[in-house]
């Protein structure tokens, strides 16, 4: 088995990575466990409370579960993968079964932030992009895909995105082992790092 780190800033591009690697591999080879899966449940906050939640922090992730998952799959175990509601800010009742496969990417902004996670990749990609471009990406997924205000996702981005980014993320790069530039747009980029997962799922190391 081997696992897979994708990180890089919101907006950044990583999940069309991620898909981009999928379909270079062999079909049902794949398994993507998302960091956001493993927000803390906040579903009994108030509304403003939840305004203010700041999901860019890395206590805003049960890591000891995270890991507990990467563990349990790398032993041969399926797992139950939370599910989470940004509209709710809450855990949803019901789980995602994820099986074992040849290759678990796990894939989130912060997950070179915990060094027990850090210690399970076998590959480390960090994706940049331009802080305008990947501000432009986080308008139109967060109003679109979470129903948030336009003028909220703003003030969302200056107030915590912006900030923490600086702060847990960049620093991050130094984690990688390859740092993918331009996001899902280097295509040069996603086939070298594709080839070079098939060498190492063919030759077992």
């Amino acid at each position: 088995m081997l696992i897979i780190g994708i990180a890089g800033g919101s907006g950044c591009g990583k999940t069309t990575v991620v898909r981009e690697i999928i379909k270079r591999l062999p079909k049902n080879s794949v398994a993507v466990i998302p960091q956001d899966a493993y927000y803390w449940d906040n579903g009994h906050l108030s509304p403003e409370e939840k305004l203010s939640i700041n999901f860019d922090h890395p206590n805003s992730i049960e890591w000891s579960l995270l890991v507990k998952h990467i563990d349990a799959l790398r032993d041969g175990n399926s797992i139950e993968m939370p599910v989470y509601s940004y509209i709710d800010c809450a855990r949803l009742s019901e789980t995602v079964t994820v099986e074992p496969r040849k290759v678990i990417i796990v894939e989130g902004i912060l997950i070179y932030s915990d060094p027990e996670l850090i210690k399970r990749l076998d590959i480390k990609v960090f994706v940049d992009a331009e802080s305008d471009e990947r501000l432009m990406r986080i308008i139109r997924r967060d109003t679109v895909e979470r129903g948030r205000d336009p003028m909220k996702v703003l003030e969302h981005y200056s107030r915590w995105v912006k900030p923490m980014h600086l702060q847990f993320i960049e620093p991050t790069k130094r984690n990688a082992d390859i740092i993918v530039p331009q996001g899902g747009e280097n295509k040069v980029a996603i086939d070298i790092l594709a080839s070079r997962i098939r060498m190492k799922l063919e030759s077992g190391d």
